[in-house]
């Protein structure tokens, strides 16, 4: 059987290694227990969370088992990486809810069925903690001039890093020890700008216990300008439909960068490679159908095919001139509001001057009418039609009364 090591560096998953070869061999040889960590900082999963998901299904597909480590005790810390500052104290009724609402999320992805893998909760171990014990335990593992230069930390400097989030590396470094003890978990997978504290935890096992454990990291969903990707209008690409409908989430890939398509179908869908490098051949417009494939594989996988074939007919019903509607977006609006206005408050714009250029442009419509007054207020007349407004080429919004 091929092994996954191949497999995820060929998608382009693998970036940093603490033992490369080490790990390859292991990966090849055994079937060994890994984890990754899911703060629950929300009560969704964004789309950043998804690569980390499909990292783990790759791995429980040949045969590895998965751990699904929900941070409730570290949730209430807050994890300074890629952060210049701390982030918002959470209650731990919030914590709770959160965490309930990402399990369901999950249980999409990865199967737990039959203990082919394991969702755990390091409240389970952080709650009880005795500091001076942890401290005496832990901590005197931990340089702190080395601590210091991580790269997590030192962003942080200027602005103030609380010691409250100082403590986040050790927490880290504590799970994988305690999920090596528990389960025998020897490996730990994370977003690349997790580095430091995954050495953490493999140089605390190899210490304390004087035992074999390694780290792995997947290249972070970037643009071609090296700029996360996942960020819409209205904030994250949320997988709750709730926050991110499914039409909004389809189109969103629908309209990738040409340069970007290769990465998000090689990691975002499980489209064999030799058909990812078939679609992606093409420099013209005929690149239209790799990220339609792309639009209906990710949307499938997070909203079920049924949905995904709604938001693809939508999509293709309203670029052909015609519009099934069941599945565009809807701004809720009243008798009398400004449209502009509007548009500001639910973000689809983030300012009245964009809104203003677009008119300008003749890039907004609303029943395929031109709008170009800035104060155009919703009446009556606005309704007569499906209410469908256009913006740009690709943006399309259904205006419904409150």
């Amino acid at each position: 059987m091929e092994n996954v090591f191949h497999v995820l560096q060929e998608r382009g998953y693998l970036k940093q290694f603490t033992h490369e070869e080490e790990i390859k061999a292991l990966l090849e040889k055994e079937k060994v227990t890994f984890y990754i960590g899911f703060d629950p900082t929300a009560d969704s999963l964004h789309v950043g969370h998804f690569i980390a998901m499909m990292f783990m299904a790759h791995m429980q597909k040949y045969g590895h088992r998965p751990i699904a480590l929900i941070g409730g005790g570290t949730g209430m810390i807050g994890d300074p990486s890629g952060r210049t500052d701390m982030r918002t104290m959470m209650t731990r009724e919030t914590v709770q809810h959160n965490i309930d609402c990402i399990k369901k999320q999950m249980e999409k992805f990865i199967d737990f069925s039959d203990g082919k893998a394991i969702l755990a909760n390091n409240a389970d171990w952080l709650w009880d903690l005795n500091y001076i014990e942890f401290i005496r335990d832990i901590g005197s593992h931990f340089s702190v001039n080395r601590m210091l230069a991580a790269e997590c930390f030192k962003s942080r400097m200027e602005n103030g890093l609380s010691f409250l989030e100082f403590n986040y590396m050790l927490m880290q470094g504590y799970d994988f020890l305690v999920l090596n003890k528990k389960y025998g978990c020897v490996l730990e997978l994370g977003g690349d700008d997790q580095w430091s504290n995954m050495i953490a935890g493999v140089e605390l096992i190899r210490k304390k216990e004087q035992k074999s454990a390694f780290a792995m990291t997947c290249t972070l969903l970037t643009n071609k300008e090296g700029k996360k990707m996942g960020k819409t209008a209205k904030g994250a690409l949320w997988l709750d439909p709730e926050k991110t409908s499914p039409y909004e989430f389809y189109q969103y890939w629908r309209n990738v960068d040409d340069a970007d398509v290769e990465k998000c179908l090689s990691l975002l869908t499980f489209v064999p490679m030799e058909e990812v490098r078939r679609l992606v051949s093409f420099q013209d417009e005929r690149i239209n159908e790799a990220k339609k494939v792309l639009a209906f594989e990710i949307t499938k996988m997070i909203h079920g095919e049924e949905e995904a074939l709604k938001s693809q007919k939508a999509a293709e019903a309203l670029f052909s001139g015609g519009a099934d509607l069941t599945t565009v977006p809807k701004l809720e609006v009243s008798i009398g509001e400004e449209l502009l206005n509007v548009l500001v408050e639910n973000k689809v714009l983030k300012t009245k001057s964009e809104g203003r250029r677009l008119m300008q442009q003749g890039a907004m419509t609303l029943e395929n009418v031109k709008m170009s007054d800035p104060a155009y207020v919703i009446t009556e007349d606005s309704f007569s039609g499906d209410a469908l407004l256009k913006l740009g080429k690709k943006k399309f919004y259904q205006l419904v009364r409150k």
